[in-house]
């Protein structure tokens, strides 16, 4: 990767000896009381959006030395945090004003089995009341930082 492109992609990297450094940050916001299994259940559900919404968190694809092709994954670390309600709460009003990509999971997606019950289910309550489980965020280093105020990373 080159310096032009490594600059286009936001990472501070000049060349392949340099670590990559990123000006951007992925983060996913978990409530404290679920079961392990929502955490992961809510942890992919939330970031299988990003991808799609914001193309160039997505690296390219993998090749082992056999050549079998993998798909390509994102191009940077994804942090989760865990936090109250309380947090999360505040965590998706800083989401809003500050406009930055972003997934939700509200409690209510633990009873449905698909995507259009999903949608169904979230549009079907205000902003200000969603039960929010879970929170991705996608967006500059400071800025996710501050959304992020007051959570914890996950242990």
């Amino acid at each position: 990767m080159g310096p032009d492109q490594a600059s286009e992609r936001g990472d501070r990297a000049t060349d392949a000896t340099q670590p990559i450094r990123f000006d951007t940050k992925i983060a996913v916001l978990l409530r404290e009381d679920l079961e392990p299994w929502q955490r992961l259940n809510v942890t992919a559900f939330l970031v299988s959006g990003l991808g799609t919404a914001v193309p160039e968190v997505v690296g390219e694809p993998y090749e082992d030395a056999d050549e079998v092709s993998y798909l390509p994954m994102f191009r940077q670390p994804v942090l989760v945090f865990e936090g109250t309600k309380e947090t999360l709460t505040r965590a998706h009003a800083r989401t809003l004003t500050r406009a930055l990509p972003r997934a939700v999971f509200t409690s209510d997606l633990f009873t449905t089995g698909n995507d259009r019950d999903n949608r169904a289910a979230v549009r079907a309550v205000p902003t200000a009341e969603l039960d929010l489980v879970g929170l991705a965020v996608y967006g500059p280093k400071n800025a996710v930082d501050k959304v992020l105020k007051g959570a914890r990373m996950h242990p």
